[in-house]
């Protein structure tokens, strides 16, 4: 009797977990509103502010960076492309998470960091790693930690393509690279008016 009495509260309580789950990696609702992501999303504030706070990059333009590259999709994948005599529909690179990040440069952040649990589909993880490398691009090539375009740029790029101007040959990119920095900008507006209710935890649960 004990067990089938517990049986429809043990259904609720995995209901709730699953739903909890869902809700925590599911995408916000309105990704064109800083203050609407850190509404909806009460943790994720916290998280990039620890990032600001210990590299000096910008809230806005963390948010940036992950709404150009993922739409805060936490597995986002690149697509897949049909290639002739290779294997059919293969994937070309190994970028993934919120800030589709390669392999490689996930490892170097991690053994730079020491942060080796962390995860590419953690958003505490992709901040704090934005945060990271937006902090090397401003000591390698001396970019402002607040210029979205030219951190975009390198973020894209890598340290190398953007000192040798890669850029330079993808209009396409420059197009992207200016979406970001006008997308920051944004970010930057809102936050202004909603950053001081955020402070103090009004909307943060």
């Amino acid at each position: 009797m004990r067990r089938r009495r517990l049986l429809p509260f043990l259904s609720l309580a995995l209901l709730a977990a699953l739903l909890a789950m869902s809700c925590a990696t599911s995408p916000p609702r309105n990704t064109v509103d800083s203050c609407a992501i850190f509404n909806e999303k009460g943790g994720w504030y916290s998280d990039a502010l620890d990032s600001q706070k210990k590299w000096g990059v910008p809230i806005h333009v963390q948010l940036a960076i992950i709404y150009q590259e993922s739409r805060f999709v936490h597995d986002a994948k690149p697509p897949r492309k049909k290639l002739l005599w290779v294997i059919p529909w293969t994937r070309l690179s190994s970028a993934y998470g919120y800030g589709q990040i390669k392999d490689g440069t996930w490892d170097w952040y991690r053994k730079s960091t020491g942060n080796r649990w962390a995860d590419r589909d953690d958003f505490e993880d992709v901040v704090d790693f934005i945060g990271w490398y937006v902090d090397v691009s401003h000591r390698k090539l001396g970019i402002s930690k607040s210029d979205a375009y030219n951190q975009y740029l390198a973020y894209h790029e890598g340290h190398g393509g953007f000192k040798r101007k890669t850029y330079k040959k993808k209009p396409w990119l420059i197009k992207v690279a200016k979406k970001v920095a006008s997308r920051a900008s944004v970010y930057h507006t809102q936050l202004k008016q909603c950053e001081s209710k955020l402070d103090r935890g009004w909307w943060i649960f």
